[in-house]
Parts: structure tokens; sequence; C-alpha cells
């Protein structure tokens, strides 16, 4: 494919995990919005579909967190390979020979693991590549930067320390804030339907992920956490912010399992799904297994104490020597220290975290505390928005001109607002 952009050139996304799928969004809507006609394919879910991509394939049902197994690794060579044979169906003989939009540049949005290989497949074919969420070489594998220099021509990071980290080991970088931040709360909106949560204080909100694996190797940690808790506070009511139904049903089998041990479904634990902002505004206090939802909580100012369940003999014999990061919550990265408890990874039972989560409860000063460092991490992200900055960038590798009118913003495309 010729170096050369197309007249009109399409961009590719390819992201394969609900996260990616949310963050992808924000930037497609905001070149939809720019350049109603722009041709947009994606390998993605089911809100950049909203957002205005051509999905060619669905991905991000099924994602996983850590080592693929054997079965994943598999998925992800078919999908490279049809991934390859779309691109050469857009060259001379092609089947899409014919249509006057080539793809020029590809967006692998997050998942490093699945999209080195599609990044390598577009260089290739001579795409430029625009990295949406930079890898966390900073965090293992610092040596895959020669990898990641020779397969990008642009990395837009999300966290304010990547953009340094990555400029002096010569990859090209951009902090454009985000994603997250991009998006609107309406809060009279959470508040309504916070209000039907039920009464009882403290209000305690158990997040349990998103991916199968970190629910099963998670969830009935947080439930025996939440079960020491009710002991302690007796007015104590909790929620459980699920993603989707099919997550629901999986926390109350999790349950089940475990009943001999923890006693039957408390009486004062609710499940929702698709309400995590909701249950976030709720709450006074999140037991939050780690991930992307940390920053989540943050924006609203809201204590944590987060949990991440490891295998030791995985861990130590393993993975213990590929980290290089001292903190694996995304606030205490950002802050440099520890603003909020982290166990992770965690080896032990739930005693620590329920001993961590009820001396913030107990403690005024302590819940307060917390939540002056998360205001300080806040302010790394303010004036920034990441839909448009993202979009300028790609709209620069891709040769696309600006337009000189501006069209309204829609609801994820609007400003910040950060608690006060």
């Amino acid at each position: 494919m010729s170096e050369r952009p197309p007249q009109t050139p399409a961009l590719l996304f390819t992201a394969f995990e609900p996260s990616g799928d949310d963050h992808a969004a924000i930037v497609i809507e905001e070149l939809r919005r720019r350049h109603p006609g722009l041709p947009i394919y994606a390998w993605g879910g089911p809100h950049m579909a909203a957002a205005g991509a051509t999905i060619v394939e669905r991905t991000g049902d099924d994602a996983v967190m850590g080592m693929p197994g054997l079965n994943k690794i598999r998925e992800h060579q078919k999908i490279n390979a049809r991934i390859a044979a779309w691109l050469d169906s857009f060259e001379p003989g092609g089947e899409n020979a014919h249509l006057p939009h080539r793809p020029y540049v590809h967006v692998p949005v997050d998942s490093p693991a699945a999209n080195f290989p599609i990044c390598a497949i577009a260089k290739q074919r001579g795409l430029k590549v625009v990295h949406m969420v930079a890898p966390q070489l900073w965090a293992w594998g610092p040596w895959r930067i020669r990898k990641l220099r020779r397969l990008t021509d642009q990395v837009l990071c999300i966290l304010p320390f990547e953009e340094e980290y990555f400029t002096k080991r010569g990859v090209p970088a951009r902090f454009i804030g985000h994603p997250l931040f991009d998006v609107r709360l309406d809060t009279e909106r959470l508040d309504v339907i916070g209000s039907g949560f039920g009464e009882g204080s403290p209000r305690v909100a158990l997040m349990p992920g998103s991916r199968p694996g970190e629910i099963d190797g998670n969830f009935a940690l947080l439930l025996e956490a939440f079960v020491r808790l009710s002991a302690e506070f007796p007015g104590l009511r909790g929620v459980v912010a699920a993603t989707k139904p099919s997550v629901e049903s999986r926390l109350h089998e999790i349950a089940a399992r475990h009943r001999r041990r923890l006693g039957p479904w408390p009486d004062n634990l609710i499940t929702v799904h698709g309400q995590t902002d909701a249950v976030i505004r709720w709450c006074d206090l999140a037991l939050v297994v780690s991930g992307t939802v940390t920053l989540q909580i943050a924006r609203q100012v809201k204590p944590m104490v987060v949990v991440y369940k490891s295998n030791p003999i995985l861990y130590h014999g393993f993975a213990r020597w590929l980290l290089t990061t001292k903190f694996f919550t995304l606030p205490n990265l950002i802050s440099g220290e520890e603003v909020i408890p982290e166990f992770v990874p965690h080896f032990g039972g739930a005693e620590p975290i329920a001993r961590a989560a009820g001396a913030i409860l107990r403690e005024p000063k302590a819940l307060a505390a917390q939540q002056q460092e998360l205001r300080r991490v806040l302010e790394r992200f303010e004036g920034l928005h990441a839909g448009p900055l993202a979009a300028d960038q790609i709209e620069r590798i891709a040769g696309i001109p600006r337009r000189t009118t501006d069209v309204p913003r829609t609801k994820t495309g609007m400003p910040t607002l950060m608690p006060g």
C-alpha cells in the first residue's frame, strides 16, 4: 500500500476490551462530528458502533487480563489473519480495490498484546499507526520500547507521567488526558437512580470488574470483606455494580459456591448492572478490583480500597521479575505515593481489606484525607479533553484538513465536570 494518503483516507480502529471500546468511542464520535463522511472501520464493540464506526467484526465480549490461554492466542491469530486479508482487499485486484477510501491510519486502542501484531500488519502495508492508550511499558516489559518505536507514529497517552517517559526513549508521545473525563456526569440523574438503592449507613460499593477471570478471582474476596464490615457496622448498606446482566448472574453463582463459608447472600446487599457512576455517587466507600474504574471512582472523589488477587506461583515465578513499578492502582501511580490502600497483588484473605475499609469508615479524618489526595490527582487532568486532542493528532497523521465550521458536540463531547 502506498505511503501517500488517499484523497479521503479511511481509519481503522482495533479494540479488544470494554474499556477500549469506551475510549475509542469518545474519539470516533469527535472525528465523526468533525467529518461526517469520514470512513471509520473497526474491530470493536457496541459503543464504537454507536459513535459512528463501521464494525467489521465485533470484539471485547470475552476479554481477558494477564496471560492469555492457548485458545485465546489462537483466536487472535485468526483475527490477525482476517485483518490482514481485509487490508489486502483494498489493493489492486482485491475485493475492495474499487473503493476510494483505503485505510491509511491504524488506531490500536489499549490491549498491546492483541494490538502489536496488528500494528505490524498495518505497518507492512504502509499504514500510519497512532496508539490510543500507551502500552504500559513503564510497568512491565520496558525492553518492548524498541518494538513500540518501530510500530508507532504517535502514542496518545492518557496518564500524566507517560509523555515524558516515552519521549525520553525516542517515541513520539502526547498526553491528551483521559477519555473518562470527557463524559459529563449528570449528577441529578445519578441521584435519582441512587435513591432506589435502599436505606442504610455507611454505604459501600463493591466493584468486581468486568472480565470473567477477574470476577471469578476477586468477587468472593470482596463479598467476604463486606460480610466482615456488616458485622462491625450494623446499619451497613451495599450495592454491587455489575457491568451487565450476565455479570450479575455470575456474581450470584460465585456467592453460592462460597455459601458454606460466607453464608447466604447478605440481606443488606443488592446488585445492579449498567449503573456504575450512580453506584459510585451513592456510596461512601468502594471496595474495588484494580483497573480503570479506580479513576472513575476518583473522579467523584470517593474513597476506596483496591484489591487484585493473584496466583502466588505465577507471580513469584514469573510476574514479579517483569514488573518495574512500585504501585499498581491508577490514583497511586499518578500521585507517586499510596494515597489509597491497595492490595495488589494480593495473596491472602479478606481480613486486611475489611480492616483498611473499616479504618476509613470509622475515622472521618482518614476519609477526608483520601478525598483531598484524590482531588490532587484530578488536577493533573484539568483543562484536557481526550476526544478532541486525540482527533487533532489523528487528523495530523492522516493528513485530514480541519474543518473551519464547528458542529455542536453530543453528550460525550461535553467538557468535563470535576466534582468540587
